[in-house]
């Protein structure tokens, strides 16, 4: 086990300086793209911003007044946030491995683990004042700008036009719009996904059984027949 712990320590030993400079560096895209842009190597960066996301989309929920219930809320905030972590690293490095990119999946993981602290700032600011505008301007800034590094990076390491059109379109899609849903329709997914367990958890309706009422006939037959056997002894 020790041994285990030992391979994946180099990926987060990193210093909280650092982590601050590539924050920072993650919303100001690169502008020589002829050679290949040094990504970081590491995963505490990125980690540390998925949560920070999947905390503030809990935010967001209860400032709009849903009622986490037996943890259903986090779970499907940790899955959203992990599952994109994950999942648009993993397709974006299977496509650029198909377009000849070089870049490994730890740069990837980091690349887009760092550019989540963008929607972070958009989304943070925007669950407290609700304005639409406001919304749309902080995505076009914000949003645009950590994409924009994310593309300036896959271009240097990106050799052609067509393969780099294609793995910058990509990202750009997925980035920019993974944000919209985020904004308008998380909320709503999560509520009818609530409302559907919350039904489902309710079981068949059960209705009392139908007692019949005890005829008063009975006991008295009983009596009669007790005091007559006695008349006869």
């Amino acid at each position: 086990l020790y041994g285990n712990i030992d391979i994946l320590r180099p990926y987060f030993d990193v210093e909280p300086i650092q982590v601050r400079n590539r924050l920072v560096e993650s919303l100001i895209p690169v502008r020589m793209i002829n050679f290949p842009q040094k990504v970081a190597g590491e995963l505490y960066g990125p980690l540390m911003l998925v949560f920070t996301l999947v905390a503030i989309l809990l935010h967001g929920m209860k400032t709009s007044g849903t009622v986490i219930r037996e943890g259903t809320l986090m779970g499907t905030a940790i899955g959203t946030c992990f599952g994109y972590w994950l999942g648009v690293s993993s397709f974006v490095y299977f496509l650029g491995y198909l377009c000849n990119a070089q870049i490994t999946m730890v740069q990837m993981l980091s690349l887009v683990g760092y550019g989540l602290f963008g929607p972070c700032v958009v989304l943070m600011v925007t669950y407290n004042v609700h304005l639409h505008s406001l919304f749309y301007l902080l995505w076009l800034i914000v949003g645009g700008l950590s994409t924009l590094r994310m593309v300036a990076v896959m271009l240097s390491r990106t050799v052609g036009q067509t393969p780099r059109l294609t793995v910058c379109g990509v990202l750009t899609v997925l980035h920019m719009v993974f944000l919209l849903y985020l904004h308008f329709a998380y909320h709503r997914i999560v509520e009818g996904i609530l409302d559907t367990l919350e039904g489902g958890n309710a079981g068949p309706v059960r209705f009392p059984r139908d007692i019949p009422a005890l005829s008063v006939s009975v006991p008295n037959s009983t009596v009669r027949s007790i005091g007559a056997s006695l008349q006869m002894r």
